[in-house]
């Protein structure tokens, strides 16, 4: 039964990244320009712009000084990071903050791709 719903969930979905932390599609039959990202039970919605926006923002976390006596070391969840929206915040890791950032780079470097194949395609 739940290979049943994961095929489903599949044939739905366009997916263009995946990595440790997440994963990014767009739905199949849509007409939107959004990209479902998610990651870490959190999905975001985003457009080129919003997704180009949260890697400057991961730029600004990656600033961030973690507790100088902290035990946990990268795996320490002490790091703030704003989101496009800015009512939202996570609080993540230095180790999810470097998977966030290949998630959006690699979501934004295949959304690129497709869009110049599509074009020289056309010619």
């Amino acid at each position: 039964m739940l290979s049943n719903i994961k095929i489903k969930v599949l044939n739905e979905i366009i997916k263009i990244y995946e990595n440790k932390i997440g994963i990014s599609f767009i739905w199949n039959n849509t007409s939107t320009n959004l990209t479902q990202v998610i990651f870490r039970d959190i999905g975001f919605h985003l457009k080129e712009e919003e997704m180009e926006l949260f890697l400057e923002k991961i730029i600004d976390s990656k600033m961030q000084r973690q507790c100088f006596d902290c035990k946990i070391g990268d795996d320490c969840r002490s790091l703030l990071l704003q989101t496009p929206s800015n009512k939202v915040s996570l609080a993540v890791s230095r180790i999810e903050l470097g998977q966030i950032e290949d998630l959006l780079k690699g979501t934004l470097f295949q959304l690129r791709l497709n869009n110049y194949l599509i074009e020289i395609c056309k010619n």
